[in-house]
């Protein structure tokens, strides 16, 4: 993208208002090292990198993912990686930018070059320590909110998987957690079967 063309180009994330709200078409302005998203106008900074254990479930996630997905429509994307949710603010304009851990989209026209722009079928965060208050409400209402099909919440240090689906009002329900004992199933992938205890290894 030609940031010339850009006016009021951010390079700095102390000249950002922590307290303001910003649209898309701010976002696209940030040129600082920092990472951060945007839920609903607000600016959350990203986690340093991830611990771990963090990165070895993502990894077991994502080669399982990547697996059952290929060849298939649905395509496979892991953070950094935008995911334009569509939540707008009283103007019209998108207030949502994420990078979940892990998501798929099943819809190829959602794609575009700066990534995704409408809700994945299924989206998985992987806590971190000092991350899980995002993950648990602010994310948690954003993809609800957005019609991401499918959420789980996957906790490495407690070696469990929160999942939730989306029902037919729009509403996220839970279903039973998994323990690293468990095989899990997303429930709109059925076909797909997960051996946690290689996840949490």
């Amino acid at each position: 993208m030609n940031t010339a063309a850009l006016p009021n180009i951010v390079t700095n994330f102390s000249d950002l208002d922590p307290e303001g709200h910003y649209s898309y078409s701010d976002y696209l302005k940030w040129r600082f090292q920092e990472r951060v998203e945007l839920i609903k106008g607000r600016i959350f900074k990203m986690s340093p990198a991830p611990n771990m254990a963090h990165q070895r479930a993502s990894q077991a996630l994502n080669f399982k993912l990547l697996s059952f997905f290929h060849q298939q429509p649905c395509v496979v994307c892991a953070a950094p990686f935008d995911v334009r949710l569509p939540v707008r603010d009283k103007k019209g304009r998108d207030t949502t930018v994420v990078q979940p851990d892990l998501c798929v989209i099943c819809e190829e026209s959602k794609l575009d070059e700066q990534g995704c722009n409408g809700a994945p079928d299924w989206v998985i965060e992987i806590l971190s320590p000092g991350n899980s208050r995002l993950e648990m409400r602010e994310k948690f209402q954003a993809y609800e909110e957005a019609g991401v099909r499918e959420y789980w919440l996957v906790n490495p240090a407690e070696k469990i998987v929160l999942p939730y689906v989306l029902n037919e009002a729009g509403q996220y329900y839970g279903l039973a957690p998994a323990t690293e004992e468990d095989q899990l199933r997303p429930h709109i992938f059925p076909e797909l079967a997960i051996d946690l205890k290689e996840v949490f290894a």
